[in-house]
């Protein structure tokens, strides 16, 4: 994934003409952190694991990212995602940088008692390189309100009451209304806004999800209420297809219950890896990265790719579906609601007073109007794909915020 970010990165740098030393600073994170965890569970058991976190970039302000917690979770997978967090929300041109940090522990065989003792020790650790004006983590994989509740708490032990340390938390410790949907509505205003430019509306196009988690299953609600038809959608589980369109909110209350798609009587089963090519307008990437490849790329039968998951897309199968005139929003400008309505939290926090959901949604859809417009604007003057447009736009506003605070001269970044 790391090389993946870099290919990207360096596309767009070779069309800005970025000398080398400017990309190896603009690249590097500027922090890396390792902690040890180790504690008794309640079990009277040795608990042992890693905690990372990786700080990218603070040119533009402090720096904001996920906290992930898997087995798998390290150091370079860290730093890949940091650096994807620095260009996201340069995109969507909201003050932060990008950061991304993690355990490598697997929640689902810990009790609730045993993640918290974990999850406090890692933020008292982390606590000099975390802060409200410094670094402010947010749910990721395997990580909900709860566990964004207990950062909160174990850091104001600390530092006193400072809510604004971390975003994801429940509303009823200081969240922020519409932030669960948040992502999976900028997919959906990133489409319509997409559809518009092509004289389209949603009533007149069908949609494959692959992913039905917290992304996928609002980007399908969401998507599904302004008139398109869900034709497909596929999870770990299996998938589940109608041609007349899947009942969304049945298929939501179906998984609340059964934990996956599978079995939702409300469709056709179909093998799930089968989703990437189904027949539909739209396909919709929402779980994992790298799930079209160059070995599926010439087989995708959707006009437009909607990144709602993270690299969903290797570089040799973008380099197919751009070939091929398939439309890719790329992930930095379709999954950035989260980030953005995450920001709306911080600022809630620091302001101590509460937007309504009606603001937030219309501030989301302004922000996110506004990027989709921003990268296709870049997309035209360079005569590039979207994705390399909005790499350029995000390494433009990094470059140009970061010699803004010397006193070098930052035109090499126009």
């Amino acid at each position: 994934m790391l090389s993946d970010t870099h290919f990207y990165f360096n596309k767009a740098a070779d069309i800005l003409g970025l000398p080398q030393i400017i990309r190896k600073i603009l690249l590097t994170p500027q922090r890396s952190v390792k902690v040890e965890i180790a504690i008794e569970s309640c079990a009277g058991e040795l608990m042992y694991y890693t905690g990372y976190r990786v700080q990218h970039n603070n040119a533009r302000g402090p720096m904001k990212g996920g906290l992930r917690f898997h087995p798998e979770m390290n150091e370079d997978h860290a730093s890949a995602l940091a650096g994807l967090m620095t260009w996201k929300t340069a995109v969507v041109d909201i003050p932060f940088g990008g950061a991304k940090g993690g355990i490598d522990c697997d929640p689902k065989t810990m009790s609730d008692k045993d993640l918290s003792l974990v999850t406090r020790l890692f933020v008292a650790q982390m606590k000099d390189v975390i802060g409200p004006t410094i670094d402010i983590p947010a749910p990721d994989v395997n990580t909900n309100a709860k566990v964004m509740g207990w950062i909160m708490d174990e850091y104001s032990k600390f530092e006193g009451f400072s809510p604004a340390v971390v975003t994801g938390k429940p509303l009823h410790l200081f969240g922020s209304e519409g932030r669960e949907e948040a992502t999976g509505r900028g997919v959906m205003l990133t489409l319509r806004e997409a559809l518009k430019d092509q004289g389209k509306t949603f009533s007149e196009i069908t949609v494959a999800i692959q992913g039905f988690g917290n992304v996928g299953s609002h980007a399908a609600r969401l998507i599904a209420e302004h008139g398109a038809c869900i034709v497909a959608v596929a999870d770990h589980t299996g998938g589940v297809s109608n041609p007349d369109g899947l009942d969304v909110v049945a298929l939501n209350e179906w998984v609340s219950e059964k934990g996956g798609v599978s079995g939702f009587v409300g469709g056709m089963a179909f093998e799930g890896s089968e989703i990437i090519t189904w027949d539909a307008d739209v396909l919709i990437p929402a779980a994992l990265q790298d799930v079209i490849t160059e070995e599926n790329a010439h087989d995708v039968k959707a006009k437009i790719v909607v990144e709602a998951a993270n690299a969903p897309t290797t570089p040799s199968a973008d380099a197919i579906l751009l070939e091929r005139g398939i439309l890719v929003l790329p992930d930095i400008l379709a999954n950035a609601g989260g980030v953005t309505v995450s920001y709306f939290e911080w600022t809630q926090n620091i302001q101590q007073f509460r937007w309504v959901l009606d603001r937030i949604n219309d501030e989301l859809e302004k922000v996110m109007s506004k990027a989709y417009r921003s990268v296709c604007d870049v997309a035209e003057e360079k005569k590039v794909d979207l994705r390399t447009a909005a790499f350029i736009l995000a390494i433009r506003r990094v470059g140009q915020a970061a010699l803004a605070r010397t006193h070098l001269d930052g035109s090499i970044f126009m």
